[in-house]
């Protein structure tokens, strides 16, 4: 069953990265994110031998379950992109989607997603992305005392608790 989604934080703008994340992966400082004091600290950003762009990749790659893997989609919503982060067992519900946001489900188009989100797919993540982008968790990740988002590449994950990913 798919749970509603509900907006992690009221407002996201400034949600900015100090850099590229890919820059930040073996330097031994802390990846700030500006609205608060959550930073990443390069030494938690797991990297893996190959892509795992996919669930299940990521899963095995990761030792984990697929369910583990918060799974990030991009969408628009009266062409402004938001992104939903949810368990990666689950689907998005379309009626669900419509009551929240009035509007059919319309993911962005895999050759925009960068240009809309920061981040090419695969490697969407939500942290380190463009000021405009509105992050929503669904209820389906606190299930889980920790989660896997990609972490700007799908090469690259971080394990996080929940409380942590709300704070991106």
């Amino acid at each position: 069953k798919n749970l509603p989604v509900t907006h992690c934080i009221l407002n996201t703008e400034g949600h900015e990265l100090y850099g590229k994340l890919s820059e930040f992966i073996n330097n031994k400082n802390t990846i700030h994110i500006n609205k608060g004091s959550f930073g990443i600290s390069p030494s938690k950003i797991i990297e893996l031998s190959e892509a795992s762009a996919a669930v299940i990749d990521a899963a095995k790659a990761l030792h984990t379950k697929p369910e583990r893997i918060a799974k990030t989609l991009s969408f628009l919503v009266n062409a402004e992109p938001i992104l939903i982060v949810i368990a990666g067992n689950r689907k998005i519900d379309n009626a669900k989607y419509k009551n929240e946001f009035h509007k059919k489900a319309m993911m962005i188009p895999f050759n925009e997603v960068e240009k809309y989100i920061g981040h090419a797919p695969g490697g969407v993540c939500p942290f380190g992305i463009k000021e405009s982008v509105k992050v929503y968790l669904d209820n389906s990740l606190k299930e889980y005392t920790t989660v896997f988002p990609a972490c700007g590449s799908s090469e690259s994950a971080i394990e996080l608790t929940i409380p942590e990913l709300e704070k991106t």
